[in-house]
């Protein structure tokens, strides 16, 4: 008979009770138990102002306060700005060593997200804790949301006597907990035989003082749940929890105060109750990924393509944690839509870049299948090829090249110059994503428009060659179809005005964002901040007003900018204008794009007229109302109120 521990190694191969035992022991004793069993979990009600905005810090925040946690084993994280902003905080009980941390912090990791799009949520494990919300909460010690959680079962043959054992562990964990400068203690306590356990452990974040007043609250609350053989105390600030049976952790240095008689409590422990401890962990883990499998299945019937599933794009979770090593922060490449990316290397060297999403909410589960369906079906030399993806494990992954030179805006925006691209790398890179969104556009065997082309979404090889990634929020419709109604989603400052007024999606939205971009690999700066005196004003305003006056020489990157260049890189500043045009009518299609930029000069006539400029913190649940907030412009009337009929404004 064979078994494996909760990370899927295998432990032993037990052909008699004995072994069993000697197992079981050694996994208690060496490894320890993350107790990753779950004492409750509440989500709020309330949703933010801005659910894309929230989005996007929610991700990177819970990323990064699971780096803290499984490093130093407590930690915090604060991403955004109120009233969008995320707040985190998790950490471990004391007496979990730093494996055991991390996996019991997994866990919160996979499950406090379920949370989500909620603004606040927090999840008590046995063994960790982890919480998050809009607003700043780490001075809180007690709340509404306070209570004991007891057990069904009760002592009824000594009620008495187990009473005051309860009353004086509890009594004893808080003083010592209280006094302790890591907010932690243990404690036994013994009545006519009848014994009593008891962890408090308070936030890191607490002063003394806080962590008084929640574990005295703590403390009351629990004895509430006498004669209850167990009852745990679920605070803003602190975890309680009392047992008849000895629960947390004991190492050979100590930790706790009766170290010398648990270590002999564990060597003769019962054999029975090592085997259903060991059966009832193998058995939570396999039913938990077994569930979430199932999950997914269900959501999606039609499920992963069958090129992909059939064939040896599938890769199993296991091995994708372990080539990433175990998604290390060290590893991580930057962030995608809904999910962030890491490099691995296989045992055979082979390095590829994997994408983890780790929410569950089907949201943004739609994002994962999204991009494996579309992306599967393209292939085309400036488009970043899929390796293949993992469902059997608790995160969804997928698989792709990896490219040294990793993304475009590392090239574009660095601050400190140690990093730049000639004039012709520019052209060329401008022009390889130009040729991957005309064939995404009319040559595919399926219309897709990627909705988000930005900097950052655009890899280099080690030729510099572009290569567009992240089809999370691609959409994909049907030759006779003219527009599609959608939400609006992806980047501030590359969504075009007609999409964000109405939702209306077209192909001209990625030209759009496609003209942001060229205008900002000719420029060297962001789309999104201030880059002059005049607060308020974007890239497109800037480079707008430049090219009325013929003074470009003054925003473009000097890193290469020449006078012999100028009329090539006016050439391209047009380009630029020309697919941001405000009337979408006017923005040429990206097959014509193409062929401007082979001509490297321009033989047409251009009439170009000002262009929208925005000037907003969000773009979520915009109506006609909101236009005239939305679309302005400086210095022509010809995109003021008159001429936003050509989105349908009043």
């Amino acid at each position: 008979m064979r078994y494996t521990d909760r990370n899927g190694f295998r432990v032993c191969d037990f052909g008699a009770l004995l072994v069993i035992l000697t197992c079981s022991c050694f996994l208690r004793t060496a490894s320890g138990d993350p107790r990753t069993a779950s004492a409750g979990q509440f989500c709020g009600n309330s949703s933010s102002l801005s659910g894309s905005v929230f989005a996007i810090n929610f991700v990177p925040a819970m990323d990064n306060l699971s780096s803290a946690v499984t490093s130093n084993g407590y930690g915090t994280a604060v991403m955004g700005q109120a009233p969008n902003a995320v707040f985190g905080l998790g950490q471990c009980m004391e007496d979990l060593n730093p494996t055991d941390c991390k996996l019991c912090f997994s866990e919160i990791r996979s499950l406090l997200p379920k949370c989500y799009p909620n603004t606040t949520g927090r999840l008590y494990l046995d063994g960790c804790f982890g919480r998050y919300a809009n607003y700043s909460f780490f001075n809180d010690a007690i709340d509404s949301l306070d209570q004991s959680v007891c057990t069904t079962g009760n002592n009824s043959a000594s009620p008495n006597d187990f009473g005051k054992a309860v009353g004086a562990v509890i009594g004893n964990v808080t003083t010592e907990a209280i006094r302790s400068n890591k907010g932690y203690a243990v404690a036994s306590a013994s009545v006519a035989n009848t014994s009593a356990y008891a962890l408090a452990q308070c936030w890191q974040n607490l002063s003394q003082s806080l962590c008084s007043t929640c574990l005295n609250a703590a403390a009351s609350s629990i004895v509430s749940c006498l004669p209850a053989v167990e009852g745990r105390a679920l605070f803003a600030g602190c975890y309680m929890r009392y047992s008849t049976k000895l629960f947390w952790n004991v190492y050979p240095n100590g930790s706790g105060s009766s170290g010398t008689n648990n270590v002999v409590w564990i060597v003769v422990g019962s054999v029975l109750g090592v085997l259903f401890l060991i059966f009832v962990i193998l058995a939570s883990k396999k039913a938990f990924l077994w569930r979430k499998a199932k999950a997914l299945r269900d959501m999606y019937k039609a499920g992963i393509p069958a090129a992909i599933s059939q064939s040896s794009l599938t890769f199993k979770y296991e091995d994708l944690r372990k080539a990433s090593g175990n998604f290390s922060v060290s590893n991580k490449l930057g962030q995608g839509s809904y999910g962030t990316v890491y490099k691995a290397v296989h045992p055979d060297g082979k390095e590829v870049a994997v994408k983890r999403l780790f929410l569950n909410t089907r949201q943004w589960v739609d994002q994962f299948f999204n991009e494996v369906n579309l992306i599967s079906q393209v292939r085309h030399k400036n488009l970043v090829k899929l390796l293949g993806c993992s469902v059997d494990g608790p995160e969804s992954l997928l698989v792709y090249e990896y490219y040294a030179n990793r993304s475009l805006d590392l090239f574009l925006f660095d601050a400190n110059h140690e990093k730049n691209l000639g004039w012709e790398q520019r052209i060329d890179i401008v022009q390889g994503v130009a040729e991957g969104l005309s064939y995404l556009h009319e040559e595919s065997e399926t219309r897709i428009i990627h909705r988000d082309i930005k900097a950052s979404n655009i890899l280099l090889d080690d030729k510099f060659k572009p290569k567009i990634t992240d089809f999370g929020l691609a959409r994909a419709f049907s030759e006779e179809k003219t527009h599609l109604t959608t939400g609006v989603a992806g980047t501030l400052g590359y969504l075009a005005p007609e999409y964000v007024v109405h939702g209306h999606l077209t192909e001209k939205a990625d030209v759009y964002s496609y003209g942001v971009l060229v205008l900002e690999v000719v420029t060297g700066k962001r789309c999104g901040g201030s880059i002059g005196s005049r607060a308020g004003h974007l890239l497109l305003s800037k480079v707008w007003n430049h090219y009325k006056n013929n003074t470009i020489e003054e925003i473009v990157d000097e890193g290469i900018y020449e006078e012999s260049a100028k009329e090539d890189i006016m050439h391209l500043i047009q380009i630029g204008l020309l697919c941001t045009q405000a009337n979408p009518g006017d923005r040429p299609t990206m097959a014509k794009v193409v062929e401007l930029l082979r001509k490297r000069r321009h033989d047409w006539e251009l009439i170009l007229n000002d262009p929208p400029f925005f000037d907003v913190e969000t773009a979520e649940d915009v109506d006609d109302a909101d236009v005239s907030r939305l679309l302005s412009t400086s210095s022509a009337p010809n995109i003021s109120r008159s001429s936003l009929s050509q989105f349908g404004g009043r």
